[in-house]
């Protein structure tokens, strides 16, 4: 049975027996908090011998020694084997509690109240039994229905984040997945709290493991002797099945999954990508919750230096990328896919260490070493939050502009080399831009949308290949004559001279922020 469960000694005083004995406090406070396991009645001066700890003594202390040192040694020894409370029975054998007793039980935090009516023992002891039963009943049913809730989530293959949720929906309190490491995979906090419950989360996390007197509750997720980390829960109510026993349904949970995933680690892909489109979507309160987050899941932020990255044309491993990373001293978070650009990934660099060319390459290299089809687009270096975040918008958005490619080898892009599109990435949600976007090329988002057309994908493919028509009509998939009808129909419908460099700059700029806005 979760000690929890158990009624407190602040609870049974509220009962109809025991109010019916006019209790009166004599030594409450913090005393009164402690859990009623049992009822022992008796007047007996050596009754310690009898308990085992967490009884509520009832007695009228006709038995108990005359002398005040033997006094206060009774009520010492009921307090070593774990006395929960002590009530006494006024009018039997005493007129009031002896004051020896009072001064030892509040020196020795053992609640102390006297019952200036008399009542029957048995009444009062039944009524305190049925409701330890009741608790009990409840504590088990409840027990039941977590663990009916968290092994149904274990045979639907539910995935970390979600029974993470599931468990603090349940204990009404944050709750951390944790790896071995101490970094946090998967948190579920409200955002008002981020920032106060994930900073220096590694450091507090370590202390809270070696101390016992920590208020965190902490269950390992293990499976065949395997441990992969841990469940941690911040202080909330009590829950009728125990809290520990929720968590531990939870871990339970969770270490299936982990059998079930084999050698691949769900926890890392879901946790980063949870992450990373958090942060693209807004979904954290505030900059110091942000920060807050990257570094408790192991990214350095202050002091690092900061990419946003997008790696198209191929699959990336989480497991992958934190190798090729590391071979340049930094850490990495892999994201979820981005329509129409790629796998998103935020990498942190030591200060020191600049991505110039050759390491861009050998970054490239390292993260798909059997594939040729690597595009790896980079953002601006950049510190704090903020500056990364811009850093993987420029990422996404030059993801996302046709280009040209080598036939074989990783291709390396790099948002320093493209002004007009770090413009575009800077100015993104800028009414007066979007509306020149849409201004500028309505007639062919019409056309397109009535005819199932490509006209804007033409007019993209011939923007990023000035110049030269014939690369042009490659990158569209069309032969020249049929890209010079697309191209004429273009302009037609425009009305514009699409040889003017002015026209074609500002088709170039509404092209980039159509294709920022719409996806």
């Amino acid at each position: 049975m979760a000690h929890e469960s158990l009624p407190a000694v602040r609870e049974v005083l509220t009962l109809e027996a025991v109010e019916a004995g006019m209790p009166d406090i004599l030594v409450g406070g913090a005393s009164l908090d402690a859990r009623v396991r049992w009822v022992h009645v008796s007047d007996s001066a050596g009754v310690a011998r009898l308990l085992d700890g967490g009884e509520l003594l009832l007695s009228t202390g006709s038995s108990w020694p005359d002398e005040p040192d033997e006094l206060a040694a009774f009520i010492r020894g009921l307090v070593e084997v774990g006395l929960s409370a002590l009530f006494l029975e006024l009018g039997t054998h005493y007129r009031y509690a002896p004051a020896v007793v009072v001064e030892t039980a509040r020196a020795l935090g053992l609640a102390l109240v006297v019952l200036r009516r008399e009542v029957k023992f048995v009444t009062l002891t039944e009524a305190v039994h049925r409701r330890i039963i009741a608790e009990q009943t409840a504590a088990l049913r409840a027990r039941d229905d977590v663990r009916a809730r968290f092994t149904a989530l274990a045979l639907r293959g539910s995935p970390a984040d979600f029974i993470v949720h599931q468990l603090a929906q349940t204990l009404g309190a944050p709750v951390i997945l944790e790896s071995l490491a101490h970094d946090v995979v998967v948190a579920e906090v409200p955002p008002a709290r981020e920032e106060e419950v994930l900073a220096r989360w590694e450091v507090r996390s370590r202390l809270a493991h070696r101390d016992p007197r920590s208020d965190w509750l902490i269950v390992p997720v293990e499976a065949r002797g395997i441990r992969w980390g841990y469940l941690v829960a911040l202080p909330g109510p009590v829950h009728p099945a125990g809290r520990s026993a929720v968590l531990e349904q939870g871990a339970i949970a969770l270490a299936l999954g982990r059998l079930t995933d084999g050698q691949v680690d769900e926890w890392a892909r879901i946790g980063q990508r949870q992450l990373v489109e958090g942060l693209l979507t807004g979904r954290f309160a505030s900059h110091g919750g942000a920060l807050a987050r990257l570094e408790a899941a192991g990214l350095p932020v202050d002091g690092a230096r900061l990419h946003g990255m997008v790696a198209a044309g191929v699959d990336i491993e989480a497991d992958a990328a934190a190798a090729a990373v590391a071979a340049l001293g930094g850490r990495v978070l892999v994201g979820g896919r981005i329509s129409g650009a790629g796998v998103t990934l935020l990498v942190s660099l030591p200060s020191r260490t600049v991505l110039d060319e050759a390491a861009a390459l050998r970054l490239a290299d390292a993260l798909t070493p059997l594939s040729t089809r690597l595009v790896l687009s980079i953002g601006s270096p950049a510190t704090g939050v903020e500056g990364a975040l811009a850093s993987l918008q420029e990422a996404i958005d030059l993801a996302r502009t046709p280009v040209a490619r080598p036939a074989r080898g990783p291709h390396v892009r790099r948002a320093e080399d493209r002004p007009l599109a770090r413009l575009v990435t800077a100015l993104r949600d800028d009414h007066r831009v979007l509306d020149h976007g849409e201004r500028m090329l309505a007639p062919l988002i019409e056309y397109d949308l009535a005819r199932g057309g490509d006209l804007l994908d033409v007019l993209a493919a011939m923007l990023s290949h000035p110049g030269n028509r014939t690369a042009a009509a490659t990158a569209s998939h069309l032969s020249r004559s049929v890209f010079y009808q697309r191209i004429a129909l273009i302009q037609e419908l425009l009305g514009v001279d699409l040889d003017d460099g002015e026209v074609q700059t500002a088709l170039h700029l509404a092209i980039l922020v159509r294709r920022s806005a719409v996806h």
